[in-house]
């Protein structure tokens, strides 16, 4: 099988080495103590407040791939902050973002995907180009003293590095994304992501605080209790490692074929095959690196409901599917992923939101055995604090 990462082979069999002792010990890795976290913090109308504000106005959000808009006048939108944002590359081939506005009245100057030289307003027909800029005001007698020069589309700042797109949902907040990376962009410009190809997209919508949705990727003690005949038979339960970047973090889970490693020289040793690799990626993406593909799970409230969820869930292939095998191979793929989380995980996860109103305790408790969840918790709080 194709390796899908040039991590340095030191830092594959390191891992690799620190999961087979986890497995023989019958342990994983820990936190240094028991981390409580308010039940609040999953209900409080006040705190999802300063969240969207801090979180999702005020940090840059990952927007996806940069495969996915490869071309001149290629495009992508995205509302799921709340803030409708239009991303498209232009003719010069580097990438702009804009806040998806018309400056006339207000509508939408794009949807969805595609490709445009030009972006129409539906409702008059004011007209942009791919740098933004006001091309033509029909009827412009009607406008004296508009000046086209300063009524284009508002900018927003947009980055792209390591195959990623970030943009930033506030006008004029300028950001270093390797400074939000902390120490990742390492790891992320070592699966060459400008390589894969978008495979689906699916938009899912729970009665959960979107926090508890990342919550469920952020351990594997659950899997033997929660998914005995789904994923139990491919990963060990209770099994990982763990790393911060600053506010992200890395966690590595143990594929049961984990043991065939044994059998073979360290040079040999992969890591992507024989682990399910999960990033945080601060604020509120999970990057996910399976054994032949990718996943990137964007997790978003839903306006100011604490106890709604919304995700754009993506599936990724190394290359595009081009025969009925290999949409086969990736239709199963997706569909498995959707069966666990939506029979298994998400019914649960509702239960506890409903629960949390419940009175029956005041904090939610994470085990040492749980160091994802302490730490990305924790820096939510850091955050915010900062903020305020």
């Amino acid at each position: 099988m194709q390796r899908l990462t040039t991590l340095d082979q030191g830092c594959q069999v390191a891992q690799l080495r620190l999961l087979l002792r986890y497995v023989d010990t019958k342990t994983t890795a820990m936190a240094e103590s028991v981390y409580r976290n308010p039940v609040t913090d999953y209900t409080c109308p006040d705190q999802l407040a300063a969240e969207r504000e801090t979180l999702f106005r005020r940090h840059p959000l990952l927007m996806g791939l940069g495969s996915e808009i490869p071309e001149p006048g290629d495009f992508l939108t995205d509302d799921f902050s709340g803030v409708p944002i239009l991303v498209v590359r232009g003719e010069d081939g580097v990438l702009r973002g804009f806040l998806n506005v018309c400056r006339h009245r207000g509508s939408r100057v794009a949807q969805g995907r595609g490709n445009r030289k030009r972006f129409v307003c539906p409702y008059h027909a004011w007209t942009y180009g791919s740098d933004g800029r006001l091309l033509r005001i029909p009827h412009d007698e009607g406008f004296p003293g508009v000046d086209p020069a300063c009524h284009g589309l508002t900018p927003v700042p947009v980055v792209e590095k390591y195959g990623l797109v970030w943009a930033m949902t506030s006008p004029g907040a300028e950001f270093d994304i390797d400074e939000a990376l902390e120490g990742a962009e390492g790891d992320l410009a070592s699966f060459d992501l400008g390589r894969y190809s978008l495979y689906e997209t699916r938009v899912l919508e729970q009665k959960m605080n979107w926090k508890l949705v990342i919550d469920t990727f952020l351990e594997t003690y659950h899997v033997r209790v929660l998914h005995p005949s789904t994923l139990d038979p491919i990963l060990h339960s209770n099994v990982g490692t763990f790393d911060e970047f600053g506010r992200n973090s890395r966690s590595i889970y143990a594929r049961r074929s984990l043991d065939e490693l044994r059998d073979l020289p360290e040079t040999d040793w992969d890591l992507v095959h024989h682990t399910a690799i999960v990033y945080v990626l601060f604020p509120n993406t999970v990057f996910i690196v399976q054994q032949d593909h990718l996943e990137t799970w964007r997790i978003f409230p839903v306006e100011d409901d604490p106890d709604r969820a919304r995700m754009y869930v993506q599936l990724y292939t190394p290359e595009p599917a081009l025969t009925e095998s290999a949409k086969g191979h990736w239709d199963r793929n997706m569909d498995l992923l959707m069966s666990i989380v939506l029979e298994e995980d998400f019914p649960n996860g509702e239960n506890i939101q409903r629960s949390f109103y419940s009175g029956a305790q005041e904090h939610v408790t994470y085990g040492r055995n749980e160091p994802a969840l302490g730490h990305y918790h924790e820096s939510i709080k850091r955050h915010l604090a900062r903020a305020a």
